[in-house]
Formats: C-alpha cells, structure tokens, sequence
C-alpha cells in the first residue's frame, strides 16, 4: 500500500475530479491546498514520478464536440518498427491516443491501437486510410471498432476512509 504524505493527499484529493477550468489552474488548487503554485506542480511531479499519477491530461467529451463517429483503430504492424510508427501515429491530430497492447494469437492479431474521433463514420473512416499510408508495408492488417456508447472517464480517486 502506497501512503501519501498530508500535502500529497491535499493535492489527490484537489485534483481527482480534474484540474480547475481557469486560466492558471495550479494557482486555484495552491489557493486550495495552502500549496504554493510552484509547490502543486513540484508534488504533481513528484507524484508522478513515484507512478501514483501516470498523467496530467484533458478528457474531452468528444459527443459534446460533434464528434459522435469514434474508432479504435487496431493495426497489426511488425514489432520491430512499432516504437517508431507508435509515435509517429499518436502525434497525428486526429488521434486521441495511440498505445501497444499483446496480440491475442490466434484469434486477435492487433498489436498498435489508435483512437480516431470525427463527426460521422466517412470522416473516421479517411483517417484511418491516413494511418494505413503512414503504415505502408509495416502493416499485415488492421480493423475498426466504432464506440457504442460513452464510458465514464475518471482519474485517481481516494475514499473518504483516508485509503
């Protein structure tokens, strides 16, 4: 069990339904937390390097965007190229997030995943055919499998009971 030292909790507890909508975030969650601006970054950091955060991002409700048509896009790509094409695919605008997962042989071949968002399934659909240029020949195939609904997105939460 990891324990939190007291500033430490303040800024979990600050922060676990998100970042405040302000143009200088940190400074409302020092005027929260009794923290110095510069101390909520240097214990967001610190918490972050110790693996209790794994990140700081934002988590747009892509319907409320007009972005209703949502794809995972799975890519079975050579191993060996897949750090490179990763990155290369993740810093594309229309890509939300990018990440490696194990294949499943032999059922589930798709090793690389990219989360394409746009406002009908026409519109996803040519991203992907961007990504499968990018790919080339390093891809041995790829699918897409479109949301059905919205799942709830939640950072870090701690219980009432000090846990």
């Amino acid at each position: 069990m990891t324990i939190l030292l007291p500033y430490e909790r303040k800024l979990v507890e600050a922060t676990q339904a998100g970042l405040p909508l302000d143009p200088q975030p940190y400074a409302r969650v020092a005027e929260q937390t009794g923290l110095t601006e510069a101390g909520v970054i240097a214990g967001l950091g610190r918490l972050m390097e110790r693996g209790i955060i794994r990140r700081i991002a934002a988590a747009p409700n892509h319907y409320a965007l007009g972005m209703t048509a949502n794809g995972m896009t799975v890519w079975d790509v050579n191993d060996d190229r897949i750090s490179d094409l990763g990155q290369r695919i993740g810093a594309l605008a229309f890509v939300s997030h990018c990440y490696r997962r194990p294949r499943a042989l032999p059922l589930w071949p798709y090793n690389l995943f990219a989360m394409v968002h746009g406002a009908n399934r026409d519109e996803v659909e040519s991203k992907r055919r961007e990504i499968a240029a990018l790919l080339g020949d390093d891809c041995r195939g790829s699918d897409i499998l479109y949301s059905k609904r919205i799942l709830k997105k939640t950072g870090l939460r701690l219980s009432a009971s000090g846990g």
